[in-house]
């Protein structure tokens, strides 16, 4: 008589996000991202101290699933495992038919003994709710279109109202310059600092930034619109399987009346499709947030992104969202703030919202 046939053993152990193994297992991921790779892990370390852990669950030799964890500290914001600490992704991958329960039972024990009493999914594979897991599908939006064929034709593709602003944008004596040299880095940080304090929230470190650049290599640049010798609109794109994502942008006040923003965006999307991407990842906005709004108005339609949270029993549920309601003074505060006192105090405060 034939013996029962045995499913392989299960295990899950603390990896090296480096690892060989794991950067096959990335590559052949249909839904992997740049923010699983040990490149963002190791850049997140280096800019903000956030340390970079990865569990793996393996049967029979093989990986049967990944989760990448940033773990963060913050005296306002409490500690959490971010999957992936500052990033719109970066959650559980699995391979087809692997269960998830090993992974997310090993994740909220290393979360415990690492005094973390929360977890934060940022995509992939979800968890079942319950068992201190929330589900979260109508916070914010994606947005991802494909690139048109020529410089024309991506433009007749943006709705008319929003492609008169891009033709002003066009009009205007603006020069545009894309590198990753230290006058990109200095005159991106110098407009998105800008642009965050007059949101309201803290801008992150500049080291953060600086490590992005540097561990992604040519996978990340800065393109940055100018004014005579000012930058008025600057963003650092992240370029990822054919896709780039305008990742951290924006705008100071003089770019409004310049239509520096929507020329910056037109020229990503000139310069992402001659260097061979074929789609526009727009990044997430909150629901119903202005930002949404705007990229609506860009044509690009609105895909929910499903995000979970775990809770260790007994604690209270982490909110790092700095446009809540729980922040809202805070933030009228954060507005007034002398632009030199902001950036001193913002990358203290940003590096823990992980």
């Amino acid at each position: 008589m034939n013996a029962p046939f045995a499913l392989p053993r299960t295990v899950v152990r603390l990896a090296d996000p480096a690892e060989p193994a794991l950067r096959a297992f990335l590559a052949d991921h249909p839904a992997a991202t740049p923010f699983h790779g040990a490149d963002w892990l190791a850049a997140v370390e280096e800019g903000t101290g956030a340390r970079a852990l990865a569990l793996v669950a393996e049967a029979g030799g093989q990986v049967a699933g990944y989760l990448p964890l940033s773990e963060i500290h913050s005296p306002l914001f409490g500690r959490v495992l971010a999957s992936t600490g500052f990033a719109v992704g970066g959650g559980l991958l699995l391979a087809e038919g692997a269960d998830p329960a090993p992974l997310l039972a090993a994740a909220a024990e290393l979360a415990q003994r690492r005094s973390c009493p929360a977890i934060e999914l940022r995509g992939g594979a979800m968890p079942p709710a319950g068992e201190g897991w929330r589900i979260k599908a109508d916070a914010h939006c994606g947005f991802v279109a494909p690139l048109a064929a020529s410089d024309e034709a991506q433009l007749l593709a943006i709705p008319r109202k929003q492609r008169a602003e891009v033709r002003k944008g066009l009009e205007r004596d603006l020069a545009i310059t894309v590198g990753r040299s230290a006058r990109d880095r200095a005159a991106h940080h110098a407009v998105y600092a800008t642009s965050v304090r007059n949101l309201g929230t803290p801008v992150f470190p500049r080291a953060l930034f600086e490590a992005v650049l540097d561990r992604l290599g040519e996978s990340a640049d800065i393109l940055t619109v100018w004014s005579g010798d000012q930058p008025v609109a600057s963003v650092l794109s992240l370029y990822h399987r054919g896709a780039v994502m305008p990742y951290w942008g924006g705008g100071v006040q003089a770019a409004r009346a310049l239509r520096a923003n929507d020329r910056m965006y037109f020229e990503l999307m000139v310069h992402a499709r001659r260097r061979g991407c074929t789609r526009f990842d727009f990044g997430r906005s909150k629901t119903n947030s202005g930002p949404f709004h705007f990229k609506r108005n860009w044509g690009f339609a609105p895909e929910p992104l499903t995000y979970a949270a775990w809770t260790a029993p007994g604690a209270e549920a982490r909110d790092a969202d700095p446009t809540s309601a729980k922040h809202r003074a805070l933030i009228a505060a954060w507005q007034k703030l002398p632009l030199a006192v902001a950036n001193r105090l913002g990358p203290l405060i940003a590096r823990g919202l992980g």
